[in-house]
């Protein structure tokens, strides 16, 4: 495996620091935060340009072409400033789930997401489901030809703000059962949708959708909706590990910064040999990490089938275990400053609690890699 960039990647990736630290400084992100939508439309319109929100996506259908890997940089970059885009809602999660229905409708949608036109947000996750893969309530009924969604849904990303809504819902069976689900496209406008915008704990936009008797169009039921929301929660999961070590990037190098500024008895706090050990631990973290999403990323690309689930894990488990240790440990090295809502330091525990949360936390992910290990044994 080669944990080195490519050449491309990495023009890609300066030119995307560059408009960030110029667009996303921590005042900015705040001032962002606090007018509607939740997130600059101004920066997103810069993203398209750059080609960022095409990376993944054919060039047939408008895209630059691309895999995990090559998006691998722009989620480190996104997540070193706590960036509050759609990226991952709409372009990762929407994106993957719409070149996984393929067809008509990916050659309808993809061009607009390519140049950031159009948003996509994607609504499966449910309350009660406990992080599992394929835990669906919401119930898709047919009568006279059309197709009428109930249930509710939760954690929609950027829901409050996608002109349309992919939307997981059962067909027939269980709330557990793997068959029996289907994929329909919604129209957020239409009757029997009711949205509640929402934020995270990091305070990025999300909604909560009530669905009573909405109507939607089917895209892909059986089999194929399996398959197209399973590749969707892979991608997530590796995008989440690779925003994840952004963050904890972010985090160390302001804990680094901050320990060559504060002076104490005369010196830099950061020459405390104690202090010195604790940077070395969390530099160990944050590199354990970087190695695991890379890993993530290359297994959605060149593994087997039955070593991609063990790969994203094992990504997941260390983005919550080593994650969390990094934030914390950031704001422990500033102080009492640290806590505060004004200094950034705080903010990248928060963005990494969402991340650890989002598809299965550690916990759920270290169930599941022993399953998975016991079955390979």
């Amino acid at each position: 495996m080669n944990f080195e960039i490519t050449e491309e990647q990495r023009q890609l990736r300066d030119s995307l620091r560059r408009l960030l630290e110029k667009e996303y400084p921590f005042a900015g992100r705040r001032r962002i935060l606090a007018e509607e939508p939740g997130w600059s439309r101004q920066v997103w319109r810069q993203l398209g340009e750059l080609g960022v929100t095409a990376l993944g996506v054919p060039s047939e259908l408008g895209g630059l072409d691309g895999d995990a890997l090559d998006r691998l940089p722009v989620h480190v970059e996104l997540g070193r400033v706590l960036s509050l885009e759609p990226y991952l809602g709409s372009t990762v999660l929407g994106g993957t789930l719409a070149r996984a229905v393929g067809g008509a409708y990916a050659a309808d949608v993809l061009p607009g997401l390519c140049t950031g036109h159009r948003l996509l947000a994607v609504a499966h996750s449910e309350p009660g489901a406990r992080h599992a893969e394929c835990w669906v309530r919401t119930r898709a009924e047919q009568a006279d030809g059309a197709w009428r969604l109930h249930g509710v849904k939760t954690q929609v990303l950027h829901g409050d703000a996608a002109p349309e809504i992919l939307v997981s819902a059962r067909i027939s069976g269980g709330p557990a059962d793997a068959d029996g689900l289907g994929i329909f496209r919604l129209d957020p406008a239409a009757a029997g949708v009711g949205i509640a915008g929402l934020r995270l704990a990091d305070r990025s936009p999300a909604a909560r959708l009530h669905l009573e008797a909405a109507p939607a169009q089917l895209l892909a039921e059986g089999a194929a909706a399996a398959s197209a929301l399973r590749a969707m929660r892979r991608a997530g999961i590796a995008a989440a590990c690779a925003e994840g070590l952004g963050v904890m990037q972010g985090a160390f190098e302001l804990a680094v910064a901050y320990l060559g500024e504060r002076r104490q008895f005369g010196a830099p706090i950061g020459t405390y040999q104690a202090l010195r050990h604790r940077v070395a631990e969390m530099k160990v973290a944050v590199e354990t990490a970087r190695s695991a999403a890379i890993a993530a990323a290359w297994a959605l690309v060149e593994a087997h089938e039955e070593r991609i689930d063990v790969e994203l894990a094992r990504a997941k488990i260390l983005l919550g275990r080593q994650g969390t240790f990094v934030t914390q440990q950031a704001i422990q090295l500033h102080g009492g400053i640290g806590m505060t809502e004004e200094y950034a330091v705080g903010h990248y525990l928060r963005r990494l609690t969402v991340l650890d949360q989002l598809f299965g936390d550690a916990a759920h992910h270290a169930a599941n890699l022993g399953r998975c290990l016991r079955a390979a044994a």
